[in-house]
Formats: structure tokens, C-alpha cells, sequence
């Protein structure tokens, strides 16, 4: 066996060894201190405000009205021009966040301990569906919603997770892709299983008014998994980053102008390509002229296994982003198989033959093949504000991983 079959070997013993357990709800400053002065985290590689797009100016607006460093939309984008707030991408700081991934000080986020290696990660809550600040919302409902979350919410369920002392996530994957889930765009089965585990704890915790506002919240959003899937998917990657001679990608990440890889042999080195436009269906009123290209650390699911590389667990997700039928949806997953170093058995998907989720995407079977990974994805409105317009497949521009392979052969 060659030193790098060894390194990946070891870098899916890495993987596979995860113990991902839901345990806090915190404020995001608490869990990263340096989120105390006046810094954005966003989706993606790192960015500069002049090369930030639609959705993600928006967003990042929204933010410095909601934390209070300006009055109006129109005075926090002249704070931004003053260079009076810093950016940063959230997995500098062990997190993620979906589409534009907006992280700020007091957000409240999930927080997942992987209790195989002693690792965090984390995620901000997802804000329910439509018009919310990841796709670039902005307006009085929107950060009326995240107050919300952070003042009551955020709190309620901290205190719920608190009382059930954490919720192990692996077995809940496992049967949320026997329920017809991938994680990704389809967190329907999830969702409801975790509000059926939370729910005692939340009633203990909770009462009245506010008790049937956060029931009410969880099971109104098909959704609200997806962000603990992506704190539990970083959770379980990092363990496998700075493995000396591993080609396996352990970040793939995208902020509406350039897409992203790193890899676990060459540290912390961003790859960068310009991000594709998703391929997909759009809401009534809504056409590709409308789209912006694609964007979110939500990446992380594929790296991780799930998303597209599971949709053959998830073939009513393959019709909702336009991807075809069943048959489509196994061949999604096949193909995706071709790039991986092995497979999750703790993660089976019935529709093929319960073998485990490809995980492991190694860069010289992504360039030898020429198959760029799949990502599931929601498109956003190029324009800020507007939100959500459709749900599609997006394709890793394959330039990311030719350069980083000729990167790691040059650093041997």
C-alpha cells in the first residue's frame, strides 16, 4: 500500500470514527470569542465586501442591523464601506452555515461534539423557510425572526438538550435515510425525529404561549435538521484535516462568487474555482435569469457522505431539484461512489442494497474520472432580499481539484 492509501485509509478511520453528539445552544460569541469585534463570518472561501454578491451583501446588512452597529440597511452598508466590519469565513472558526452562512456574535448556534476525537462544531439555527437572512433576506420579518430565536428560542432549546444531556446523530442518520432523507435538500424524516426525541424535554422546559411557538416552529420547517446535519458533518471532517500524504478533501465550500476545497494533507489551503450556476427547478414566477450562482458551506453534507452522494436513499428529493426519478437518483449516488475512499456502513441506503454512503472524495479520483461532485442545493434570488426561487443540483468546478492535486504533488 502507498503512503497515500495509508493517509486516506487513516483519514476515513478518522471520519468513520465519529461520535457526533447535539449538546448546546449558545450564543455565537460564547463558543468564539473573536466574534466580540464587530466580525461577520460568511459562507465559502474567504471573500472581500467589492467581490461579495447579491444575497450575500444583503445578508451581511441584515446582520449589522440586527447586532445593532447600524440603524437602517443604507448606514450599515456605509459601515461595510468604511471597513468598519471584518469578514471571515466560518470554517476558520469550526463552523458552517448554510447559503450565505451569515455568523454573528449573538446568533445562537448548534453545537455538536464529536466524542470520538474531542472536537467541536458548530452552526447557527435554521430560520424556517422563504424569506430569511441565508438567502439573503433582510427586511423587519426577517430579523424580527432572529430575535426571536436568539431571546427565546435559542434558550428553550438549549435547556431541552440540557435535560436529555445530548442526542447522538448518527443513529438518527441512519434512519432518516431508511425514511427517505439525504440530508441535504430532504430533512423531512429528521426533522421529525428529532422533535419527537426533544419534545418531552422542551415541555419540561418550557410552557404555555412560547412552548406552542417553538413546537409549532420545528414542525412547520422540513428544514430545521439541515443545520444540525452540517454542524455534525464539520464535526466529523476535521479530525481528518493535516494528515500528511492524504489526497481526501475535507471542505467544500462556496460564497456565490467562488467555490472552494481543502484538503486533509495540505492544511489550510483554500483551492478556489468561480462557482457554477445550479441546475434546477425554480419557484412560479421564478426562471434561471432570476438565479444567483450557488453558495453555503452546506457543501459539507457531500463531503461528508450525504446530499447527492446519498440521494438514492432520497429519490422524492431527485424530482424537487430536477434531477429526474428514481433511476436518477441511484445513478447520482453510483457515480459519486467512483470518487470516494470507502463507504459508511453505519449510514446504509436501502435502494442499494443498504451499502454505506460514499464518503471520502479523494482529488485524484475526482481529476482521473473527470466526474466534478454533485451538490444539492437551494438557488437564491441574485438580488438581495428577494430569498429563495428554486432548489437544484450544483456541480464542484473541477479546476479546484486539479489545482490542489498539483499542489500536493508539488509539496512531495
Amino acid at each position: 500500500m502507498s503512503t497515500t492509501e495509508a493517509a486516506n485509509e487513516e483519514a476515513l478511520r478518522r471520519l468513520l470514527a465519529g461520535e457526533p453528539v447535539l449538546v448546546d445552544v449558545i450564543p455565537a460569541a460564547q463558543a468564539i470569542p473573536e466574534l466580540s469585534d464587530r466580525m461577520i463570518l460568511h459562507a465559502g472561501p474567504p471573500i472581500e465586501w467589492e467581490r461579495m454578491c447579491g444575497p450575500l451583501r444583503g445578508a451581511v446588512c441584515g446582520a449589522i442591523v440586527y447586532e445593532g452597529w447600524a440603524g437602517d440597511l443604507a448606514a450599515a452598508e456605509a459601515l461595510v464601506e468604511r471597513e468598519g466590519v471584518r469578514f471571515a469565513p466560518n470554517h476558520h472558526f469550526g463552523a458552517v452555515g448554510p447559503m450565505t452562512g451569515i455568523t454573528t456574535r449573538s446568533q445562537p448556534v448548534l453545537i455538536v461534539e464529536n466524542r470520538a476525537h474531542g472536537n467541536r462544531a458548530l452552526c447557527t439555527l435554521n430560520e424556517g423557510l422563504g424569506k430569511v437572512m441565508r438567502f439573503g433576506g433582510n427586511d423587519a420579518e426577517v430579523l424580527g425572526r432572529l430575535a426571536w430565536l436568539r431571546d427565546d428560542f435559542g434558550p428553550l432549546l438549549d435547556a431541552a438538550l440540557g435535560s436529555c444531556g445530548g442526542i447522538a446523530l448518527n443513529p438518527l442518520i441512519a434512519r432518516g435515510l431508511a425514511m427517505g432523507d439525504e440530508m441535504h435538500q430532504r430533512n423531512v424524516a429528521c426533522t421529525s425525529l428529532l422533535l419527537r426525541m426533544l419534545a418531552p424535554h422542551l415541555a419540561r422546559a418550557g410552557n404555555g404561549a412560547a412552548l406552542a411557538r417553538a413546537l409549532e416552529f420545528i414542525a412547520g420547517n422540513d428544514q430545521f435538521f439541515l443545520n444540525v446535519a452540517m454542524a455534525m458533518a464539520k464535526s466529523m471532517l476535521d479530525p481528518a484535516q493535516g494528515i500528511a500524504d492524504s489526497t481526501v478533501v475535507t471542505t467544500m465550500a462556496r460564497n456565490g462568487t467562488d467555490f472552494g476545497i481543502r484538503v486533509s494533507a495540505l492544511g489550510e489551503r483554500w483551492f478556489t474555482a468561480p462557482v457554477e450556476m445550479p441546475q434546477g427547478l425554480y419557484f412560479p414566477g421564478y426562471s434561471a435569469a432570476d438565479a444567483n450562482p450557488d453558495m453555503g458551506d452546506s457543501a459539507i453534507l457531500e463531503t461528508a457522505g450525504l446530499g447527492a452522494f446519498a440521494m438514492a436513499a432520497a429519490p422524492a428529493v431527485a424530482g424537487f431539484v430536477g434531477a429526474g426519478g428514481f433511476a436518477d437518483a441511484v445513478a447520482y449516488s453510483r457515480a459519486m461512489g467512483e470518487l470516494a475512499v470507502g463507504r459508511n456502513s453505519r449510514w446504509p441506503i436501502p435502494a442499494l442494497e443498504f451499502a454505506g454512503t460514499p464518503t471520502g472524495i479523494d482529488i485524484r479520483r475526482v481529476v482521473d474520472t473527470g466526474i466534478a461532485p454533485a451538490i444539492n442545493t437551494g438557488i437564491a434570488h441574485r438580488r438581495a432580499g428577494v430569498g429563495q426561487v428554486g432548489a437544484g443540483v450544483a456541480r464542484a468546478p473541477l479546476g479546484c481539484f486539479e489545482q490542489a492535486l498539483a499542489a500536493f504533488v508539488d509539496a512531495r
